[in-house]
């Protein structure tokens, strides 16, 4: 058994967990991180182009960027936050130049420092993150976080995927989740990895959630690839399985009027026919992998059509996850810290996200917070004895982990249900999933060795699925990424609602802070 001791333990290898361990090791903590994957190329960051909320420290500019985005957010962002994480994103991004990020040069001869390659950029990180002297475990996904007699996060236990499953414990003084989102295995690109685990092992040991009805991001991609990258889609026409040209009000309103007809199981064809010639190469070059299953194809997607379809991105574009109550993004548990995906960013991003831009940022912003205030809050911290938390999947049962999956998908992955929201189709998928879960946590999920981590990952799936849609029966009308059927956006409702608990789910409203 694989036993180690650390002030900070950070669970998750992309741009989130890696800004956190090197702000713990820059506090001068000692720092484990744990990766489910291979930290640097596991993940949707390591796996495409990204761009960034990047503005110069221009009082003026910063103000109308934070202005603007507020109101994209339908008014559920915080001022302060946003401003705080343009702040920190530029002195961040600072640091990647010095780290030999070679950013492309405009034609002025200046840096474009807006835009990264993920597969550049999680090399850079990676690379940095050892030379600081973190202890990288690849391959070792977290089951359980310790909690100690006062309930203080001090740690976790998992398993070594390489060795055949042998388990692994890291005593540490404070614990930063940076384990991403949920896709719910929907196949979108990079995200294999994000099931929600940090959500569950947070929950177990009291964490609270918030935005979870705000998670019903769909992208398109192409029907036989996986690449979601909207920002491609504005140059498209669209057009019925016939030919018949699909009349859409703008670029970013076609996915509406394309996921109803694909609801309606019509097939949808694009043709990025809109695009300037003399972008096309750059396009390519920006985002390859877009291109690579269509070229294997031979379709040339600025000529030819190829058949569309919509893909879940749950809680990894969209905004749900663990809520923050401070400025270190410390969670309710003591001593754990969220960053990245597996925090809400209704913060800087409100009831709308998207696939980079402000949650890149916010993955750069929040992984510097929490890594700090982890360290501080964990270096030199005493060590009490201390028990690994959660059931749910980790007792071996009757229950096959891919049948858990796919009762899961069913319920989150048609657009009838999850995009089109109705009271009554909510009901109904809730009353499927709690029945579920009354399974997973008596019946129990076979698995072990390796095999304990799919169990492990359905049991999150199906907690991510009960949250998501009780927060979304609980925001009564449409806002964002939530519409529910019938119920316009009503100005009244600007407040955030958190949800919780496992066996007995619950929401609430956000306490409003009071100004003193």
């Amino acid at each position: 058994m694989i036993e180690l001791d650390a002030d900070v333990l950070v669970l998750g290898g992309g741009p989130a967990g890696a800004w956190a361990a090197l702000a713990a090791a820059g506090e001068g903590a000692r720092v484990v991180l744990a990766d489910k994957g291979y930290c640097g190329t596991s993940g949707p960051t390591a796996s495409g182009g990204n761009n960034l909320w990047y503005v110069p420290p221009d009082q003026a500019a910063r103000e109308r960027a934070v202005d603007e985005r507020f109101e994209q957010s339908a008014r559920l962002a915080d001022r302060r936050w946003m401003a705080r994480v343009v702040d920190e994103t530029y002195r961040r991004v600072g640091d990647l130049a010095a780290f030999g990020y070679p950013f492309a040069i405009d034609d002025d001869g200046a840096e474009r420092r807006g835009s990264l390659q993920g597969p550049e950029y999680m090399k850079r990180m990676r690379r940095r993150v050892h030379r600081s002297g973190v202890t990288i475990l690849d391959h070792h996904p977290a089951l359980r976080l310790l909690v100690d007699g006062s309930g203080t996060a001090s740690g976790a236990s998992g398993l070594a995927r390489q060795k055949d499953g042998e388990a692994w414990t890291v005593r540490a003084g404070a614990v930063v989740l940076a384990t991403g989102g949920c896709a719910f295995l929907s196949g979108a690109f990079g995200t294999n990895v994000d099931t929600g685990d940090g959500h569950l092992m947070a929950a177990e040991l009291g964490a609270e959630l918030s935005g979870m009805e705000f998670s019903a991001a769909y992208a398109l991609s192409p029907a036989h690839g996986a690449h979601t990258k909207g920002l491609m889609m504005q140059f498209a026409t669209y057009s019925t399985e016939d030919g018949d040209r699909i009349d859409v009000p703008d670029p970013l309103g076609a996915r509406t009027r394309v996921a109803e007809l694909l609801a309606a199981g019509r097939k949808v064809f694009a043709r990025l026919d809109r695009a300037p010639a003399e972008l096309r190469g750059a396009m390519r070059a920006a985002q390859p992998n877009y291109f690579l299953p269509l070229d294997k194809a031979g379709i040339d997607p600025f000529r030819d059509r190829y058949e569309v379809r919509m893909v879940l991105e749950g809680t990894v574009r969209g905004t749900g996850g663990l809520r923050i109550t401070g400025d270190d993004c410390a969670t309710a548990v003591p001593g754990l810290y969220a960053a990245g995906d597996v925090a809400t960013r209704e913060p800087v991003s409100g009831a709308v996200s998207g696939g980079g831009a402000y949650n890149g940022a916010w993955a750069i912003s929040s992984g510097t917070w929490a890594g700090r205030g982890a360290a501080r809050f964990g270096t030199g911290r005493r060590r009490p004895r201390a028990a690994p938390a959660g059931r749910a999947g980790l007792r071996p049962g009757r229950l096959d982990a891919a049948e858990v999956v796919r009762a899961v998908q069913a319920e989150m992955l048609p657009l009838d249900r999850n995009l089109f929201r109705t009271r009554a189709g909510l009901r109904r998928s809730l009353a499927s999933l709690d029945a579920l879960w009354d399974r997973v946590t008596s019946e129990g999920v076979a698995g072990t060795g390796r095999e304990r981590l799919r169990a492990r990952s359905a049991a999150a799936m199906a907690a991510h699925a009960r949250w998501c849609y009780r927060a979304a029966l609980a925001r009564e009308e449409s806002r964002g990424l939530h519409r529910l059927e019938g119920l316009p956006t009503l100005p009244r409702f600007e407040h955030r609602l958190l949800t919780g608990g496992l066996d007995d789910p619950w929401t609430a409203a956000e306490p409003l802070e009071v100004p003193a």
